[in-house]
């Protein structure tokens, strides 16, 4: 059922972080960091690869931003994102952290920057500053219905100072007129019992956001959503949702209008740093509209294995080709490959079918 390819893989770099975009040409493009290790980031660049076979080969891949090599201040890059907006441009979120420490960290210290393409990926802007400050960024988000069509909503987390019984808190700005002014923050998600962070936000087919969370406290809770109505600016209180263990949730809506949400599984416990598996699950707009996590129906489809004593994978993204084709893209270490590389992964629409009741 699952199609497996290498995108990159390289004997000097741990490879890791993947995000894929499809242009209006079915080109894809795939991003990636490329650094000295998942907990080393004395050198870190974001990559760039493209294909255009649906994903079978790939470019050699290229910079997208400079190199931090053991920058005096302490600069690295961190996750980056990409998404197509409906008039062809491609859209590269980059974050840029100060210091190692980076979820309790000042603004001035976890930066985000926005970078396009006009030529689908070929040249790109120069650093586009966002006034977001967070790490691990969710793509941008562009509505496409309702009274906010064209919005652009960016999401990140951090901890923040003002109560430090607080944990992450996960928040959202918005721009009306495409990056020149921005709003917000709004915030997503905010606990003192749950480590909300990694959101991913989804617009349903009714206007309706869901963004999808990551609780991170490594006790292999469940995931968690928070849906807003006013396209960002306010946010409902969290509810449990069945992602099973969820780090590092992807979610987007499928062409039969489901909701399909790829994450890593990390169950918590001992013996086992719990970063072997990654899933797609896959659900529905009731489900992810429904007040409670008994009311939401998912239906998990293993996709690989980490296979390393040393294991590290699960951070990804995906797109859907109009034939109903899943591509994915993730890392992972898996074989006695000592580093992580970018993997890719084909599935069919036919194969993520929830029960008929």
């Amino acid at each position: 059922m699952i199609q497996k390819f290498t995108i990159a893989k390289d004997d000097t770099w741990y490879l890791a972080f993947p995000d894929v975009t499809k242009t209006h040409s079915d080109k894809l493009l795939c991003t990636f960091t490329r650094c000295t290790h998942h907990r080393d980031r004395s050198v870190t660049q974001m990559m760039l690869t493209e294909s255009t076979d649906r994903g079978r080969t790939w470019s050699e891949p290229r910079g997208l931003t400079n190199t931090f090599d053991h920058d005096p201040d302490g600069w690295r890059w961190n996750c980056p994102r990409l998404s197509t907006l409906s008039d062809g441009r491609v859209v590269a979120v980059v974050d840029k952290q100060r210091g190692s420490d980076a979820a309790d960290q000042s603004p001035e210290h976890l930066t985000n920057w926005l970078m396009i393409s006009e030529d689908q990926g070929a040249t790109w802007t120069d650093l586009i500053a966002t006034p977001v400050y967070g790490i691990v960024p969710d793509q941008l988000v562009e509505l496409r219905a309702g009274p906010n069509a064209g919005r652009w909503l960016l999401t990140a987390h951090t901890r923040l100072t003002e109560d430090p019984a607080m944990r992450s808190a996960q928040r959202v700005w918005w721009t009306d007129d495409q990056g020149t002014t921005w709003h917000g923050p709004s915030i997503a998600a905010q606990s003192k019992e749950c480590w909300f962070c990694e959101g991913s936000i989804v617009e349903l087919p009714n206007g309706t956001l869901v963004c999808f969370l990551r609780e991170n406290s490594s006790q292999g809770h469940d995931g968690f959503k928070v849906l807003s109505t006013d396209g960002g600016e306010t946010w409902s209180e969290p509810v449990a949702m069945p992602l099973v263990a969820c780090h590092r949730p992807v979610g987007g809506l499928l062409q039969n209008g489901h909701v399909l949400v790829t994450h890593r599984i990390r169950q918590g416990g001992g013996f086992s740093n719990g970063q072997q598996n990654f899933v797609a699950s896959l659900t529905d707009v009731q489900s992810c509209l429904a007040a409670s996590r008994e009311q939401a129906n998912v239906r998990l489809c293993p996709i690989d294995y980490d296979r390393s004593p040393a294991s590290d994978t699960g951070y990804s993204g995906w797109v859907q080709f109009d034939d109903g084709e899943i591509y994915i893209v993730n890392y992972i270490v898996d074989d006695h490959h000592p580093l992580a590389h970018i993997r890719g992964y084909t599935l069919n629409l036919d194969d993520l079918v929830l029960p008929v009741e």
